[in-house]
């Protein structure tokens, strides 16, 4: 298969844990040609009468094995992302304006017989933190508002409670209120920008002590381990780019529950790879973008996810 990633720069990737590089690894192992570009690398013109396919300026690469100079580029080149097998979209967010114009074009870039994952409408359609809204049965309680004074009432009713940006990333921007009020007033100054910014307000769950789990759903079904981000050093923020520590477990019974109740659902819906974020017993996020921990589950666990991941896209590309 010739498969084309869509991510950051190749020079910055982490590769001892970069997710998107263990794919690749994968893909590679099995003998499948390695290209990739960055979003700003996309276009489509038009001659004012038709209009030619989606192209990219590629970077066609064989990996080294090692982690450093990881990679060799044998050519660069013009090319309709429709002559692709597959086309994998792991550039990480931030999910802006930039970003958005990538899923148009890369959605056009279907129209025209491209293979796409995660779909271009799906990635739109799913925001990472709004996407829970739709499975309330899973969720903490939860605030989305522009209303500096519906967050003062969540907070005088749950006491305890986490604030956050919808476009974060990485814990960027989350803070926590406890029950004294302390900077709640400023805190919501600085995320809603005096009513221009929606931010979303949920009930702090203490089970945040034992870890942000991070669960893979792959083809609709569940990796069978998840990694718990917990937090040090007195922070609030299990995330690993933000200093948590990753410890890879088996999947709970209402991890499991979670799990299977939404993969099938948002499998069907052309997303192909999910990270389902789990504190205690709550759902609190669906990652659609770049989901990672592929790395750190598989060394601590023994299950190969990259294995799982290109099994699923080379049986979906089967099915045609």
């Amino acid at each position: 298969m010739k498969l084309l990633f869509i991510a950051d720069p190749l020079e910055s990737f982490k590769t001892a844990k970069d997710s998107t590089y263990a794919m690749m690894r994968e893909a590679a192992r099995r003998g499948h040609q390695l290209a990739a570009c960055e979003p700003g690398q996309l276009r489509w013109a038009s001659d004012g009468r038709a209009g030619g396919p989606v192209r990219a300026r590629v970077r066609d690469i064989t990996l080294t094995g090692d982690l450093h100079a990881w990679f060799h580029e044998s050519a660069v080149r013009d090319v309709a992302l429709r002559d692709f097998d597959a086309v994998l979209m792991r550039k990480d967010p931030p999910f802006d304006s930039e970003y958005f114009y990538a899923t148009h074009l890369l959605e056009q870039a279907e129209r025209e017989g491209a293979r796409v994952f995660n779909k271009a409408r799906a990635l739109r359609d799913h925001p990472e933190k709004l996407a829970i809204l739709e499975f309330p049965q899973f969720i903490a309680p939860t605030l989305v508002t522009r209303e500096a004074q519906a967050v003062r009432d969540f907070h005088a009713q749950h006491r305890d409670i986490i604030l956050k940006p919808l476009d974060g990333m990485g814990g960027m921007g989350i803070f926590r209120v406890k029950d004294d009020g302390l900077n709640l007033g400023s805190i919501i100054e600085t995320l809603n920008l005096e009513g221009a910014q929606t931010l979303m307000v949920q009930k702090f769950i203490p089970a945040i002590a034992q870890g942000d789990k991070r669960i893979l759903v792959i083809g609709g079904e569940p990796v069978p381990y998840s990694l718990a981000r917990i937090p040090q050093g007195g922070e609030v923020r299990g995330n690993l780019a933000a200093g948590g520590k990753g410890v890879a477990q088996p999947l709970t019974a209402r991890d499991r529950e979670i799990a299977t109740a939404l993969g099938p659902i948002l499998a069907a819906r052309g997303l192909l790879l999910v990270g389902l974020d789990v504190i205690g017993e709550q759902l609190t996020e669906i990652n659609v973008t770049s989901p990672t921990c592929f790395q750190e589950i598989s060394e601590q666990s023994g299950f190969d996810v990259a294995r799982r991941f290109i099994d699923a896209l080379e049986a979906i590309l089967a099915a045609g």
